[in-house]
C-alpha cells in the first residue's frame, strides 16, 4: 500500500472514532463539543501518533483511544485560544469560530468537556495487563504535554510577553511549548506504547521537536500575508526575526533534521517522513491543522 494511502486510511479510522467517541445528545453543550472537532482539520497529531506506533508494532486498536484523546485536547485548546479574551479570532478552518456560533460561554465549557472526555478515554483504554504501566506513562505524558510546562506554558508566554522583550530564542521556546508540545506528546506515546528503547525514544522526540518547530515556522510563512488584518495584536513570529526568505530555508531545515533523525528506523517509518516532508506545502489549504 502506497504511503498516502496508509494515512488517508488511518485518517477515515480517526474520523470514525471521534464520531462514535463525541457524546450524541442534542444539548448545546454536545452540539458546541461535535461543532469544534468535526468542522474540519487534518488530524495530524493522530495521524503521528499512530504512525509512531506503528514503527513499533503497536495494535491500532490500542493506540487508536490516545490517537483521538490527542485530538480531543487539541481541539479544546484552540476553542480557548479563538475566545475575546486570548487571540480574539472570528474563524477557525474556515467557518465561525465555537464561541461566534454558541457564545462564549458555552465554548468555554465545549472545550472544557473535550479535555475532560479525551482523560476518560485515556483512563478507559483497553490494554493488555503487561502493557499497564506503558498506559499509565503514555498518560502522564499528554498531561505533562497539555499542562503547564507544555502548552498552556506556550499560552502564558504568549500572552504575557512584551514583544519589545522577545528574542528568537524565546519565540523558539514558546513554539515548542504552544504547538511542540502535543506534536511531541503524539509520536513519544507512540514509543512508549511501542516499549521502545531508550535510543530510539531520544531519536523519536528529536523528530517530535524538529516537526512541531517546523509546523509552526510553516504557518508562520502561510499567515505572513494576513499580519495586521487581525483584530488581537500578533505575536511576533520565526518571519518577523527572520524574514520571510530565511523563514523559508529554516523550514527545510527543520524537516530536513526531522527526517534525518528517523533514519535509526529505516523504511518503518515512512510515513512519519511522509507527514514531515508535508510541511514544505505552502498551499494556502496547508493552514493550521
Amino acid at each position: 500500500m502506497r504511503v498516502e494511502d496508509s494515512l488517508e486510511a488511518k485518517k477515515n479510522l480517526v474520523e470514525k472514532e471521534l464520531r462514535r467517541l463525541l457524546p450524541s445528545g442534542d444539548s448545546i453543550l454536545y452540539r458546541a463539543m461535535r461543532y469544534a472537532v468535526l468542522s474540519g482539520g487534518k488530524r495530524f497529531r493522530p495521524l503521528l501518533l499512530l504512525s509512531s506506533g506503528a514503527c513499533f508494532g503497536v495494535r491500532r486498536e490500542t493506540l487508536l483511544p490516545f490517537a483521538c484523546a490527542l485530538e480531543f485536547i487539541h481541539n479544546y485548546s484552540l476553542i480557548h485560544d479563538d475566545l475575546p479574551s486570548m487571540d480574539d479570532d472570528d474563524f477557525r478552518r474556515g467557518k465561525p469560530s465555537c464561541h461566534r456560533v454558541f457564545g462564549e460561554n458555552i465554548a468555554l465549557l465545549a472545550g472544557d468537556g473535550l479535555l475532560t472526555l479525551a482523560f476518560e478515554i485515556m483512563a478507559g483504554a483497553p490494554v493488555s495487563a503487561e502493557l499497564l504501566p506503558q498506559k499509565q506513562e503514555a498518560i502522564k505524558t499528554i498531561s505533562q504535554s497539555a499542562g503547564a510546562s507544555g502548552m498552556i506554558g506556550g499560552q502564558i508566554l504568549d500572552i504575557t510577553l512584551e514583544p519589545e522583550n522577545l528574542t528568537e530564542e524565546l519565540v523558539h521556546e514558546l513554539i515548542l511549548k504552544k504547538t511542540g508540545a502535543l506534536i511531541i506528546a503524539a509520536v513519544e506515546v507512540g514509543a512508549v506504547l511501542g516499549r521502545a528503547q531508550a535510543s530510539e525514544r531520544r531519536s523519536i522526540i528529536d523528530y517530535g521537536k524538529n516537526v512541531g518547530l517546523a509546523f509552526q515556522v510553516r504557518d508562520d510563512i502561510l499567515d505572513f500575508r494576513h499580519k495586521g488584518k487581525r483584530k488581537s495584536p500578533p505575536r511576533p513570529d520565526f518571519t518577523d526575526f527572520l524574514g520571510l526568505d530565511r523563514a523559508k530555508q529554516r523550514l527545510q531545515e527543520l524537516v530536513g533534521k526531522a527526517v534525518i533523525s528517523l533514519e535509526v528506523f529505516s523504511r518503518r517509518a515512512s510515513e512519519l517522513r511522509h507527514l514531515a516532508s508535508s510541511l514544505l506545502s505552502l498551499s494556502p489549504e496547508a493552514r493550521h491543522g
